[in-house]
């Protein structure tokens, strides 16, 4: 019975963050999703890429379960899963990602939480259906979070997902950031 709960609360959460980070892409140029954003190229498009392609090998391959189209090489250095290149499409990321997360939830919906599986990049490789579908929240949850200071840094939309996005008071953010920006400024380190 917990096994179950726990399944499907994973599920539940995974499922909302993934949509939010799909969500952080509406709106935007496509030249906007793709450019990089910090000094290692960190893009929206990318990020929405980076995880349908770790979600799909987490949640597929590990469990003996691949995903039914060819995914880049796990040892591949280049970092290719970060980006988009020119002639991928906004329609097709979004797509591969909807397709790796039904694949993925298959996974766990059909497999025990106790299910064994080998991640061969790992220190420790053999792991749990638990302790991968963890990890990708984990990992989804933390990339989406990089989705929201981008998309801020692009036009100011903040918001956890659609339909609880803040209205912008372009005032009150002001008066907000000069008040950090003072507390920073006049911190004095105790003596």
């Amino acid at each position: 019975m917990i096994d179950e709960l726990a399944k499907a609360t994973l599920q539940e959460e995974l499922q909302f963050t993934r949509q939010a980070l799909v969500w952080k892409l509406d709106g935007l140029s496509e030249y906007d999703i793709r450019r990089p954003l910090t000094a290692t190229g960190t893009n929206l498009l990318g990020l929405v890429k980076h995880l349908a392609t770790w979600e799909a090998r987490y949640l597929g391959e590990i469990f003996g379960r691949p995903f039914p189209e060819p995914l880049p090489r796990w040892q591949d250095s280049d970092g290719g899963d970060l980006w988009v290149t020119p002639d991928e499409t906004r329609d097709e990321i979004i797509s591969f990602y909807q397709r790796a997360w039904e694949h993925a939830d298959a996974t766990i919906t059909e497999l025990p939480l106790d299910a064994p599986g080998h991640v061969p990049w790992w220190p420790r490789p053999h792991v749990t259906l638990f302790t991968i579908v963890v990890h990708v929240l984990n990992d989804t949850t933390r990339h989406a979070g990089h989705a929201d200071i981008l998309r801020e840094q692009l036009d100011g939309r903040t918001g956890v997902a659609a339909g609880y996005e803040e209205q912008i008071d372009t005032a009150a953010r002001a008066a907000h950031w000069a008040r950090v920006e003072k507390a920073a400024q006049d911190f004095s380190p105790a003596d």
